[in-house]
């Protein structure tokens, strides 16, 4: 495709379908786990038997209330479900159960940046269809309903983004979200996470939307920019030669980065939506809205702001602790566990949580928080460093792993054990510069003429001749006193 010269505006409106993580299916007992044997989670009240009836999971409307309190939405007091008719092979009972006219969410907004926030419409919970799989054999396709009836909550925005990069940023920050939640594990690859992209063009500055065309069941984000930048091209392209653009479902080829024709685009009415019969609608009080509020956990924006603000982190290791909850939660375990001591504290707590605790946790596949030192310790350990007892090269290369090896032990004595803790006595230091002096008196002479970077070669052969136990500063200040001195 042509590169864009024309000064066009692309305008996305996103359909983001999560998969929630519930134990069983929506309206069914069935698992809702992944990777179980084809049609093994597929019961009679999945498939729709004659006299089977649906029944609503607690946990999934749980789930909804979560993700729409943290996005800000009004919770819907009175939802209903709706069924959505239309035939696929893999939607067994010929109609989907949606919410189409009273969604469990409405309104909200997500923050992409400090200049970015898009509006939700609404949230709405459905089931999901199953899977067609296409073989080898071109006359058949076969058929999984395992994933037919496990819940989703489909998020649609209002069309405020503008490019490719703000929907990978919108889906990466709703997949933080929904995990931090802890309501779906939001895996792309088993499609946990999946997305729509509705993409229309137009002249910059008009303000009527152009015609849309949607992309749809995007599982990846980086697949989701590239249908986003072929499709503003091939609509900037069709426009520019005078045709128009048609109102279409498309697919994506990730192959070949393209989006191709499915279908003409359906409308509402197309798919006959009416109230389900088998379901009495969802009557909520505020107080039972408020109860799941009192136990939902600070959210990452929130956290982001209190280690900027409270505990003076730099702003790259405050957003870096809050990608994952259970990181953000035990890096507030350590910070406020240090009292008064927090502020000093904030920048060796991360880096040891960034560089150490959270590599080696992932190497054993453990959380940051089933390490098997307590925060005590950790905390004595970080003070060893500020206080000049263990260098942090010392800290980092030997009482780490020490520690990790002999939870039980107080960093202090393992140091010693370890014979790392620095040299501070003066009358021990005056004596190594001493030696160091004497045996490169040429070098002495021309660090005293003018020569100060030798500095860095006595520091050098006084931290080998220590073993690297000698205080830095300590003996960095003694040093220089001396060799500054006149003999």
């Amino acid at each position: 495709m042509p590169t864009q010269t024309h000064p066009y505006e692309t305008v996305i409106g996103l359909e983001l379908h999560v998969q929630l993580g519930t134990k069983s299916k929506i309206f069914a007992p069935d698992s809702a786990a992944f990777g179980a044997n084809p049609n093994e989670h597929t019961s009679i009240v999945t498939l729709a038997h004659p006299g089977t009836l649906p029944r609503l999971n607690r946990k999934a409307l749980e789930y909804a209330i979560r993700l729409g309190l943290a996005l800000g939405c009004e919770i819907n007091l009175h939802s209903a479900f709706d069924r959505k008719n239309y035939f696929y092979a893999d939607l067994p009972k010929g109609y989907q159960i949606t919410q189409d006219k009273h969604p469990i969410c409405i309104g909200g907004s997500l923050q992409l940046d400090a200049d970015t926030r898009i509006r939700i419409h609404h949230i709405h919970l459905e089931e999901d269809a199953g899977k067609s799989i296409h073989d080898q054999d071109p006359t058949r396709s076969l058929i999984d309903l395992n994933r037919a009836g496990v819940p989703l909550l489909e998020i649609v925005t209002e069309p405020d983004l503008r490019s490719a990069a703000q929907v990978g940023q919108f889906m990466e920050k709703i997949r933080q979200l929904v995990r931090w939640l802890g309501i779906s594990d939001g895996n792309m690859e088993e499609g946990s996470l999946r997305s729509d992209v509705n993409v229309s063009v137009r002249k910059s500055g008009e303000k009527a939307y152009g015609q849309r065309a949607e992309v749809k069941n995007i599982n990846s984000m980086r697949f989701a920019r590239k249908a986003v930048e072929f499709e503003s091209e091939r609509q900037i392209e069709l426009l520019e030669k005078g045709d128009k653009v048609e109102q279409e479902t498309r697919g994506f080829d990730p192959q070949q980065g393209i989006t191709f024709s499915l279908r003409e685009k359906e409308y509402a009415h197309d798919y006959r939506y009416f109230p389900d019969p088998d379901l009495p609608p969802v009557v909520l009080t505020q107080v039972q809205v408020q109860a799941i509020a009192d136990q939902m956990p600070p959210l990452p924006a929130q956290l982001e702001s209190r280690f900027l603000s409270a505990f003076g982190l730099p702003a790259s290791d405050a957003e870096l602790l809050t990608q994952e909850r259970p990181v953000a939660m035990y890096t507030l375990e350590l910070l406020e566990a240090s009292g008064d001591r927090a502020t000093a504290l904030a920048k060796p707590i991360a880096n040891l949580l960034i560089q150490k605790i959270k590599p080696w946790c992932e190497e054993h596949g453990l959380e940051v928080s089933e390490n098997p030192v307590t925060t005590t310790q950790w905390l004595q350990f970080l003070e060893l460093i500020a206080g000049g007892k263990v260098s942090a090269s010392m800290a980092n290369q030997r009482l780490f792993s020490a520690l990790m090896e002999n939870p039980e032990a107080h960093p202090e004595e393992l140091a010693v054990r370890l014979n790392i803790v620095q040299q501070s006595d003066q009358n021990v230091l005056d004596e190594l510069i001493a030696q160091v002096m004497a045996d490169f008196p040429d070098k002495v002479a021309a660090f005293r003429n003018g020569k100060k970077g030798l500095l860095g070669f006595f520091m050098g052969e006084i931290m080998k001749r220590s073993k690297g136990k000698a205080d830095p500063k300590q003996a960095a200040d003694l040093l220089e006193v001396k060799l500054e001195a006149k003999a």
